[in-house]
């Protein structure tokens, strides 16, 4: 498909906007946080959900059910009182290559985060440049794993200085940071601008890209990520992961 410039843009503002609704949620891992109105309780249920969301759709939310079950259906309240001795909680949970162990690990890093650092927002919020939030990610990652862990554990969280897309943090932080007027992102973080964020790569948004030609790189990584955003941000400097929805929806929903 050859689309000049403007064609290109006209094209992906109608399919974000087409995608960008509602109905979108019934089928995305964006339902999890949903459950939730309090900030705290969105936020860990979606850095959770974000997390584990690789591999079958259906199979991503249901094991995000049983994280909520886990935790009671009260995230913040478990996070805050988590400690080495309710492991038990984690027990023979599994997503894949993410374990009991891993959980555990993570459960005692959100609770570090919001009783030593003022929560997710203030981590993040604290590394964000005025063009990126990928050296924010890298500098979480150190956070979150100065408690002792598992080297095992430290794949679950990527990092961009080592040319990871780091998908899963940057849907996170779409999720958290965009100002949504439909109601799917929650927009709930006012201290981390929505033009610094990436988009979510994937094999959907990434073939799809490919396709339309503003992705050349043929590996989905960090450098992969930089070329997608720089063309993002030209078609809309203000909201540029709003094409997220675009994206992926040709590519998931529509086999474009």
């Amino acid at each position: 498909m050859k689309l000049n410039k403007i064609e290109l843009k006209e094209f992906l503002d109608q399919k974000a906007t087409q995608y960008n609704t509602l109905d979108f949620i019934g089928t995305d891992p964006i339902q999890i946080p949903h459950h939730f109105k309090e900030k705290q309780d969105i936020e860990i249920s979606g850095f959770l959900i974000a997390t584990i969301a690789w591999g079958n759709r259906k199979s991503i939310i249901t094991n995000g059910q049983r994280l909520l079950d886990i935790m009671g259906n009260s995230p913040y309240d478990f996070v805050q009182n988590y400690t080495e001795k309710q492991k038990k909680y984690t027990k023979g949970f599994v997503h894949r290559t993410f374990n009991e162990e891993d959980l555990h690990t993570f459960f005692l890093a959100l609770s570090n985060i919001y009783k030593h650092h003022q929560g997710l927002e203030a981590v993040f919020a604290k590394n964000t440049s005025n063009e990126s939030i990928q050296t924010a990610i890298h500098a979480f990652k150190k956070l979150f794993f100065e408690i002792p862990h598992l080297a095992r554990t430290q794949k679950h969280v990527s990092d961009p200085l080592k040319n990871s897309a780091a998908k899963r943090i940057n849907m996170f932080l779409r999720w958290m940071v965009r100002q949504d007027t439909t109601g799917v992102d929650f927009g709930i973080w006012n201290t981390i601008s929505p033009a610094v964020l990436s988009c979510p790569l994937d094999v959907h948004s990434a073939g799809i890209a490919r396709k339309l030609g503003i992705l050349t790189r043929k590996q989905n990584d960090g450098k992969a990520l930089q070329e997608l955003d720089k063309a993002l941000r030209e078609m809309d400097p203000i909201d540029p992961v709003k094409y997220d929805f675009a994206l992926f929806g040709l590519g998931a929903f529509e086999k474009f």
